[in-house]
């Protein structure tokens, strides 16, 4: 299956043609591959007997460590893209893998790239055959595979992870295609000087994928009649295919940079707060989505301590909604700002949550009968609204009333916290605590 894996197709992207054909060619990921790993092992013994996944950022040599594999493994090595194949092809390919082993042939390394476009159900077809040994796994995934691949086939696998490439290797990677004369530039008369090889680097973000892409499409749309180029800054941010850092809105690193903006903010520390605020504007983010959190913030980890900060925040949704990308980055900054220093409170979270808790483990008490509005006559009647007492009609406008169902009668949810306004809360508590208390006894 995997003849001519590394021949030179003309054809292919500049990416594929300059793939690694050996070990001494890959660079980076010495953390797997390094003298003494099991994955050097695995490629220098030529033995796989578990499924893996690898698990890492786009262009970091997932797909490359797979090719390698291929070459190394006494076995019939199957390439398979979740993207543009389903799971009838699945089906097809385990029967002939089952074929082969029940005739004494080859075992069957199963490739799949971006195993997490499967749903739960098509993984599952996957399962039984890894479990019984009809086909070895290899997995390809972005995204964190605790979340997209289902536990029974992650439990059966070596997970890899590998980290986004360093800038001195994709330096490597490049120059290695502008020197190779198979299958990259090398009989090309083409001119990068280090300062503008470093700024293409730079502008890849450990993307080794994106690199070549953008050093073909310079090359390829700037050369001159003979071939030749010199290639400058602008010819290279001409050619990058994505302007901004690696940003998936619906993967593992939306919910990375949203948990670190709001960590941010609860620290105090505006500066990091308006840095991943940024991160998540300049990769694509939809700012209503991120001006929605900053009002669950206001309630969540300031509330009274400043009231303002949650009139900050809708006024920056507001902002939103009024002013749309790209003039609306800067309401969002400025409340990013204003919440990051504003003084802390998760006093109103825990009031709620403790009261949740009670709903949940009392149920639906009944509301007391002086607390029930009497719209009717009958229900005057029977007792509705009866010993209410209006607390207006008091000179300090306090009521020695019991607001709670009998069975939670005394109950603390609200803690203020000694920070902000909300020390001001705490007095005002007291003195109305000590005055219901004063009525009480008078009565």
């Amino acid at each position: 299956m995997m003849n001519g894996l590394f021949e030179n197709n003309i054809e292919a992207p500049l990416a594929e043609r300059v793939r690694p054909r050996s070990l001494e060619d890959f660079v980076g990921q010495e953390d797997i591959i390094g003298p003494g790993r099991v994955l050097r092992r695995i490629l220098e013994n030529g033995k796989l007997e578990s499924s893996i996944i690898f698990w890492g950022p786009p262009g970091c040599g997932k797909t490359s460590l797979a090719h390698l594999i291929a070459e190394s493994v006494d076995a019939v090595f199957i390439f398979f893209s979740a993207v543009t194949s389903g799971i009838a092809d699945v089906r097809k390919i385990i029967a002939e893998a089952r074929g082969r082993l029940s005739a004494g042939g080859k075992k069957t390394i199963l490739f799949v790239d971006e195993i997490h476009r499967f749903n739960k159900a098509q993984q599952d077809a996957f399962l039984p055959h890894v479990e019984k040994g009809i086909i070895i796994l290899i997995g390809a995934t972005t995204e964190n595979p605790s979340f997209e691949v289902i536990s029974p086939l992650l439990s059966r696998c070596r997970t890899f992870i590998l980290k986004p490439l360093s800038e001195d290797d994709i330096e490597a990677v490049v120059r290695r295609a502008l020197e190779d004369e198979t299958g990259g530039f090398g009989k090309r008369d083409i001119e990068i000087s280090g300062e503008v090889l470093r700024y293409l680097v730079h502008l890849s973000y450990g993307d080794a994928r994106s690199a070549l892409n953008a050093l073909e499409m310079a090359v390829e749309s700037f050369s001159d009649e003979r071939g030749g180029l010199v290639i400058t800054k602008e010819i290279i941010e001409d050619s990058m295919q994505k302007a901004s850092p690696l940003y998936d809105k619906n993967g593992e690193q939306h919910f990375n940079l949203i948990s670190a903006l709001h960590k941010s903010l609860r620290g105090g520390d505006p500066d990091a707060s308006i840095y991943w605020l940024a991160r998540m504007l300049e990769g694509g983010e939809d700012p209503l989505y991120i001006a929605r959190r900053l009002v669950r913030f206001a309630s969540e980890d300031i509330g009274n301590a400043d009231p303002e900060a949650l009139s900050v925040a809708l006024n920056a949704k507001r902002s939103v909604e009024f002013l749309g990308l790209p003039e609306c980055k800067l309401a969002l900054a400025q409340a990013a700002a204003y919440l990051a220093v504003s003084p802390k409170s998760n006093a109103a979270y825990r009031a709620y949550s403790k009261a949740a808790e009670d709903v949940r483990e009392h149920g639906p008490l009944p509301v007391p009968l002086w607390l029930r509005n009497a719209p009717t006559s009958f229900m005057k009647k029977i007792g509705y609204g009866k010993d209410y007492i209006y607390p207006h009609d008091s000179p300090d406008g306090v009521a020695a009333q019991e607001y709670f169902p009998e069975k939670l009668s005394g109950k603390r949810y609200y803690h203020p916290a000694r920070r902000g306004f909300e020390r001001e809360i705490i007095k005002r508590i007291k003195y109305w605590r000590r005055l219901r208390e004063k009525k009480k006894t008078d009565k």
